[in-house]
């Protein structure tokens, strides 16, 4: 009889305790937000918009009934006085539960990033605990976040997976952008006398068309969405944009260049020589002499030979260790223009002040308060560049050699 009882407890209090689906939800209530845009009105007002995936057209092919097409996405709007009026408002003209777990990307507008900054965007979506902060960050390049994420996008029917794969791609093949999420901008921000980067995107083309099928139905796109520039944050506000050499020498000194190219002048043409990178490593080290930071900043690429369109003998081993010094000057002018394009802005976008503190903490705390306007824009920074060809693509002699060789 014990035993029964005890059973009987036990299977009592399993039933309590492990009582289900007090926090379900159902999938046909929710409202899949898959990117998010944050403008700010003339009166002031937070305006959201909201890129809701609609999923049967996006599984469909786009078809809806009777074989007319419709959207993979639809649009909803509202503005507040903060975050959460603005998305509690949006509820009077949407039938379902906004649901943010599923939300990869964020668009701030470029007006609202430049007066007001992110810092209080930031804390909203970090308080919320259904709002992932691994999402991207970019900021709408001369135009406003509503424009972004109202653009319909060939190729991916979701607009917001053609931003993140177009960052991914455009990171790992040419190096001027960089994919950055909420987590990593906090992370900046929060250390002391650090700015931020976050890439930027912009609208081609008109912004009408841009939100209508019949862009979708053209080989060539009346408007899409294309990365564009490096956004310089400090203390939270936009301050800046950088965009070709600046950008990319920027994104090489934080170590997040995955492949680039390089081009040089050779045999009086130029960028005559294409040197495509393979490998890369920046290293950053500091030191403190007299009270003075100085840093030492230590690049070594390992590439191929993509392209020449001058007679070269890349078979002399001379003429190879001609191109690469030819190829750690070029690198080391980008180096250089990134790191006074960051003192001109007295922003330490480079994590330099983050390195003396590990490197010397105690002697950092001196420096801190005044490190982006006094200690940063005149600061010491050696450059070291190493760069090697490990191969010249499927072929030894150049093909424009043999021709100049039959020639004479």
């Amino acid at each position: 009889m014990k035993r029964k009882g005890t059973f009987l407890l036990l299977l009592v209090t399993m039933m309590v305790l492990l009582s289900s689906c007090w926090s379900k939800k159902e999938l046909t209530d929710l409202a899949i937000v898959s990117a998010m845009g944050v403008d700010k009105t003339k009166g002031g007002k937070y305006h959201l918009t909201f890129q809701i995936i609609n999923p049967g057209n996006v599984a469909g092919g786009m078809q809806g009934g009777g074989g007319a097409q419709s959207p993979p996405i639809t649009i909803y709007s509202a503005s507040g006085d903060n975050l959460v009026e603005a998305s509690r408002r949006a509820s009077s003209s949407i039938s379902r539960r906004l649901y943010y777990a599923h939300t990869n990307l964020m668009v701030v507008g470029e007006e609202l990033a430049k007066e007001e900054g992110l810092n209080t965007l930031i804390d909203a979506f970090d308080r919320d605990p259904e709002f992932r902060n691994t999402s991207s960050l970019v900021i709408a390049n001369h135009s406003t976040a509503a424009d972004l994420v109202k653009t319909l996008t060939p190729v991916d029917k979701i607009p917001a997976n053609k931003v993140l794969k177009t960052l991914e791609f455009t990171e790992r093949k040419w190096g001027e952008n960089v994919k950055i999420s909420l987590q990593e901008v906090m992370k900046s921000l929060e250390s002391p006398g650090r700015g931020a980067v976050v890439s930027g995107f912009r609208l081609v083309g008109n912004a009408q068309q841009a939100q209508k099928l019949d862009n979708l139905q053209e080989s060539s796109p009346a408007a899409t969405l294309q990365a564009s520039g490096i956004a310089v944050l400090k203390q939270g506000k936009l301050v800046d944009w950088l965009y070709g050499k600046p950008a990319r020498g920027t994104v090489w000194i934080l170590d997040k260049i995955q492949g680039t190219d390089i081009n040089i002048n050779w045999g009086g043409k130029r960028e005559s020589i294409a040197y495509q990178t393979v490998r890369q490593k920046t290293s950053v080290s500091a030191q403190v002499k007299n009270g003075h930071p100085h840093i030492s900043v230590h690049t070594r690429v390992e590439g191929d030979l993509s392209e020449i369109e001058v007679p070269v003998d890349i078979t002399n081993p001379k003429v190879i260790t001609k191109i690469e010094q030819s190829l750690r000057k070029e690198i080391k002018k980008e180096l250089k223009t990134a790191i006074e394009r960051a003192q001109k802005n007295k922003t330490d976008i480079l994590g330099f002040g983050e390195v003396v503190h590990r490197t010397r903490p105690n002697q950092s705390k001196k420096l801190k308060k005044e490190w982006n306007d006094v200690y940063f824009p005149k600061l010491d920074v050696d450059i070291t560049v190493e760069a090697y060809i490990r191969r010249a693509g499927l072929r030894n002699k150049s093909f424009l050699s043999g021709i100049k060789e039959n020639q004479k």
